[in-house]
């Protein structure tokens, strides 16, 4: 079996099929062996482990992936690649191809049925549009999750590692550190991809706490908090929460709130740290229940 880590092998896999690269679902293909070969490693993956891989493409990672793990889950949406995947994965008995959009796949329960519900490893090379919702939606379903390495944009990578006062700083930084440990793993060239995209990319690694580093009461009104005073990042953390059409509070709740953890009046939101909006978040929620 030829594997496809190659501008060559690549671009014989698009010839045979006369596949045609679909923008809207932000498609493009590694073609660079080591890097394939650093990201498997990354994710420090052996027989004894589960893959979810999200976006195999033509099976590039997914080759390397079937001969490091026990078994591979690989979640495609694009329905012009599945027969393609069949050809370019046929000598590997561990891996199974699910036609769906990963954001509609029902992750907790597969991990149930094929894992025994034991932490699976998730590895992507993720679309740019659609990072975000995929990560929050594998951290906030409770999936069993031990690791994502995943291959994400540079400035999306940067934007998970940041904290407060950083223009990178919002929702997501404070989503990835309440939920996992980040670590860029390797930078990788726009030129490692076909067809080349207009950034560069990182593979980060999010190594999901074994406990909160943070004593929320309620996790889904603090995460309400955090984009409420990010969707409006010019207005002070007073205005963003009172104009929010998620959060029930009056200006005087919010205000006695902010000056109970310490902070003035006229604070933005990006100015506090993951600790500060679980202190706000538990602030408020005595409010409305005292």
């Amino acid at each position: 079996m030829a594997y496809l880590g190659s501008p060559s092998a690549t671009k014989e896999v698009i010839n045979k099929y006369s596949f045609a690269f679909q923008k809207k679902f932000g498609q493009n293909f590694l073609i660079d062996a080591n890097i394939l070969e650093n990201i498997v490693g990354a994710a420090e993956i052996s027989k004894e482990d589960f893959v979810l891989e999200i976006g195999p493409g033509i099976g590039t990672m997914t080759q390397y992936l079937c001969e490091a793990a026990g078994q591979v889950v690989a979640v495609e949406i694009d329905k012009m690649l599945i027969p393609i995947l069949q050809d370019t994965l046929s000598e590997y008995d561990n891996v199974e191809i699910i036609n769906q959009d990963v954001l509609k796949v029902d992750i907790k329960s597969l991990a149930e049925e094929k894992n025994q519900g034991k932490p699976i490893k998730v590895v992507a090379n993720l679309p740019y549009y659609i990072t975000t919702p995929i990560i929050m939606g594998l951290f906030e379903s409770k999936v069993p999750i031990e690791s994502i390495t995943i291959m994400v944009q540079k400035e999306v990578a940067d934007r998970m590692q940041t904290g407060p006062g950083s223009k990178d700083y919002g929702a997501l930084s404070l989503a990835v550190q309440y939920y996992a440990d980040a670590k860029v793993m390797l930078n990788v060239s726009a030129s490692c991809f076909m067809p080349r995209p207009n950034v560069d990319s990182a593979v980060i690694q999010l190594t999901r706490h074994r406990k909160a580093p943070v004593d929320v009461e309620d996790e889904k009104l603090m995460f309400q908090i955090i984009r409420a005073s990010f969707n409006q990042r010019r207005k002070t953390l007073v205005n963003g929460l009172k104009n929010s059409l998620e959060l029930d509070f009056s200006k005087e709740e919010i205000l006695s709130a902010i000056q109970e953890i310490g902070k003035p009046d006229t604070i933005r939101g990006e100015a506090l740290t993951l600790e500060e909006f679980a202190m706000l978040s538990n602030q408020l929620k005595k409010k409305k229940f005292s």
